[in-house]
């Protein structure tokens, strides 16, 4: 298995094409009707690391041509995911394999033209181990990101960097800026597209009386650049089906020209933020403006194309807004049949094909429960000590790198995959990266050597002798058995800086804590969600949660051991003046309350009692200090430095008690009324988490509330407080309660965020969960402040 020699990155013209006439070498070539220039590209299990659309929606709403000409457009264009101009096409090569029994596997073809000159490479991956023996199989594998690709990356985040000091020069003098580009261009969210080429394979085998072994085995992939590669099943069962009876290679033009003829540019672009929220709840209609909002430039521009031309008859079911949004709902026509598809319109970071959490934690809980058998204790690994969940065993040892099999002896290599990219997902939460990039979904013995070069991998097999050499992995996933085993030729965790300094505080707890890390009440939890089949969707954002505490505790660490976090982004304003203490630099407590006469200031994860902090600390040091040397760790903060300069607008913080309770100006923007003057810092998820968590006295609740109302009054704003507060976590009834505090002032500020939010676009669904009791509450907040009952609860913030 050589290490890739050259870059690859087709460049495509248009992304309907016609494929014709046959071109290049021997076997496997193929043309298309317009300009393509291919570069090779090698398999990712060549393992030569640098480094790690005719829409069909259905719903409520219908949309007709407007009869008398365009209609006036109020709101800047919402942009699409996937233009009906962009160049690049939705699958960019159809591979085909077969069996031979005396040259073994083969490539057959490559259309529309080589992808690697590597084809028993590409074959072999094609045609797993002993899928002979099963009559379909699925697998997926990954091929690296080339050179190129990654040039044109850098280049586009130049030119974002630039358009963005554009905007804000342009701010500061006063112009009028594009309001599209503040929620539009955080969108890309650091990753610059898909990082890898993502290839689904069908294996088919047939009997056959006129073969050697009674049999044919054929193989069928696709290779694109989306990571929502599952919802081509369909069409590979379909061509296979069409190839086995029709060996040739039109029958693999047809599905490219199909594919790539799909139409999704209805689907709207969404920010970073919109994506969080829409991804943390399950509500059907989050965001559904976007793709009324879409569907009205469609046809004004249809409108404005025909005004040469003669009228057409309208449709009345021509466009509709979807059933759900977290679902585009659209259909691919291959021979004639309309084949429907659903795309995940705001797929999380690390979230590849479609698969179980649900299963994936089933899998394991149960000979857990009912047999629980003792870890080999890693501190890296076994953070709840020897009969530490499985689950937590295994995000511990992706979280600190460690080289990780899953085996699936006498299993589909298909299943084998899926918990390969199930295991990524959990581990990611959809806020950590850098997982997928070194994930081998399926690959075999012969592969073993180039494995090994890889640090930390994460690979599925399904060859039994994987499971005789513990001294390739440091943590081997069993499958069918459902357990996990720790190898004995792990490396043992290194003494740091952080272990000595717990082992040494004068004030951990000398009491032994049956939980110190949660880690068990979080899995019980879990389990529970599971057993009142609450949904995938749920246990997706309770995972999402369990990482975002974990990133939050980790700088919690930093700054008490170190002195200061790179996990965190903090104005100069927050940073104190550090104080020598046991050795070792400190920070007040991100739980401790300013005095009225300072600036509010508060950070990071909120803990019920220092001694509670100090023991969680304590037993979550190994894993904190494993992660801190691996990728997703140096990812982690690139990606915090990048939405930190993405800020909407400047940060300034509050000066004292006095300008909180001053009545701030007042302007309308769109009939919308906001409040103007330096926006404060704050760390809403701290702010939240004091409600939540803490006794606050009356003046400490008054400054959060306040500050609250003072940060949340724009689109952007008020989108990060609804990120921080998911309806299955209580939504927004914490602030509510604000509504009741003793200082009219409070309840005034309380009335207008709220106000506010009912206004949102995505904030009235969390103002309608919030009850009766809080409508009473706010609805005499109303008289109190004098604001009118009766205004527009459909409005959108600026």
């Amino acid at each position: 298995m050589p290490a890739p020699s050259q870059p690859f990155a087709p460049v495509v013209g248009e992304r309907r094409s016609s494929l014709s006439s046959k071109h290049g070498s021997h076997r496997s070539s193929a043309s298309v009707s317009r300009s393509l220039s291919h570069r090779q590209a090698p398999s990712q299990h060549s393992l030569g690391l640098q480094s790690p659309q005719g829409s069909f929606v259905s719903s409520q709403k219908v949309y007709t041509p407007a009869e008398n000409g365009v209609r006036r457009r109020r709101h800047p264009r919402v942009k699409s995911q996937y233009p009906l101009d962009d160049s690049e096409p939705h699958v960019e090569y159809i591979l085909v394999a077969s069996f031979d029994v005396d040259r073994g596997p083969t490539m057959l073809h490559q259309v529309p033209g080589a992808i690697s000159p590597d084809e028993n490479m590409l074959a072999e991956l094609m045609l797993p181990d002993q899928t002979h023996m099963r009559p379909q199989d699925w697998t997926m594998f990954f091929l690296h990101k080339d050179g190129a690709a990654a040039e044109d990356a850098a280049e586009r985040r130049e030119l974002r960097r630039q358009m963005r000091e554009l905007r804000e020069q342009q701010r500061q003098a006063g112009e009028d800026v594009d309001g599209e580009s503040s929620s539009d261009e955080d969108s890309d969210d650091g990753l610059d597209g898909p990082p890898l080429m993502y290839v689904l394979n069908l294996v088919n085998t047939k009997h056959d009386p006129n073969e050697k072994r009674g049999a044919k085995t054929q193989a069928m992939a696709i290779c694109t650049r989306h990571t929502f590669l599952h919802i081509y099943k369909p069409l590979l069962l379909l061509a296979l089906e069409d190839y086995f009876k029709n060996p040739g290679q039109e029958v693999l033009e047809n599905l490219y020209n199909s594919l790539n003829a799909m139409d999704i540019s209805l689907m709207p672009r969404l920010s970073l933020l919109e994506r969080h929220v829409l991804q943390a709840n399950d509500v059907r209609d989050l965001f559904v403006e976007k793709y009324e909002a879409m569907i009205e430039q469609r046809l004004e521009d249809e409108a404005a194309a025909r005004t040469d031309s003669p009228p057409e008859s309208p449709s009345r079911n021509k466009y509709v807004t979807p059933r759900d949004t977290h679902e585009f709902e659209s259909k691919i026509i291959y021979n004639d049949i309309p084949i429907p598809v659903k795309i995940p319109t705001a797929p999380a970071s690390e979230t590849v094909g479609d698969f179980s959490l649900i299963q994936l934690v089933q899998t394991f809980t149960t000979p857990h429960v009912t047999q629980p058998q003792p870890f080999a204790l890693h501190p890296h690994l076994t953070t709840a000590g020897a009969f530490t969940h499985p689950i937590i065993v295994l995000i511990n040892a992706m979280l600190t790198e460690k080289r990780v099999i899953f085996l699936g002896h006498n299993r589909p290599s298909g299943e084998v995959a899926e918990a390969v990219l199930a295991a990524c997902a959990l581990t990611s939460g959809g806020i950590l990266r850098g997982f997928t990039r070194h994930a081998f979904p399926y690959t075999d013995l012969s592969k073993i050597d180039d494995l090994l070069k890889v640090p930390g991998f994460i690979a599925g097999v399904t060859n039994p002798a994987f499971s005789y050499h513990p001294e390739w992995w440091d943590l081997l996933v069993d499958l069918p058995a459902g357990r996990m085993k720790i190898s004995n030729s792990i490396a043992p965790a290194p003494v740091t800086e952080g272990s000595t300094f717990f082992a040494q505080h004068p004030a951990l707890p000398k009491d032994t804590h049956p939980d110190p890390t949660g880690d068990v009440a979080f899995m019980e939890n879990i389990v529970a969600c599971i057993e009142s089949r609450q949904g995938e969707q749920m246990i997706r954002s309770k995972f999402r949660s369990y990482i975002s505490k974990f990133t939050r505790v980790a700088a919690a660490f930093e700054e008490t051991v170190y002195g200061a976090s790179s996990l965190t982004v903090l104005p100069p304003t927050e940073i104190e003046k550090p104080g020598s203490v046991n050795g070792a630099l400190h920070r007040k407590s991100s739980t401790t309350t300013a005095s009225s006469s300072k600036p509010l200031k508060g950070h990071g994860y909120v803990w019920a009692s220092e001694e509670a902090k100090i023991r969680e600390l304590a037993a979550t040091t190994a894993k904190i200090e494993g992660w801190r040397s691996t990728r997703s760790y140096y990812a982690f903060i690139q990606d915090l430095a990048t939405e930190a300069s993405m800020k909407e607008e400047p940060i300034s913080p509050i000066s004292s008690s006095s300008d909180l309770h001053a009545s701030p100006q007042k302007t309308k923007t769109n009939g919308v009324e906001r409040l103007d003057g330096p926006r404060p810092y704050l760390d809403i998820n701290h702010s939240l988490s004091r409600l939540r968590t803490l006794r606050l006295a009356p003046q400490e609740a008054a400054r959060i509330y306040l500050a609250l109302a003072q940060y949340c009054t724009s689109y952007n704003t008020i989108l990060e407080l609804l990120s921080h507060a998911p309806l299955s976590e209580a939504g927004l009834f914490h602030v509510s309660l604000g509504l009741w505090h003793e200082d009219r002032r409070v309840r005034e500020a309380t009335t207008k965020l709220l106000d506010q939010v009912r206004r949102h676009a995505a904030g009235r669904v969390w103002f309608a969960r919030l009850g009766g009791f809080v409508n009473l509450g706010f609805a005499r907040g109303l008289n109190e402040t004098g604001l009118s009952a009766g205004r527009d609860l459909n409005g959108a913030l600026d």
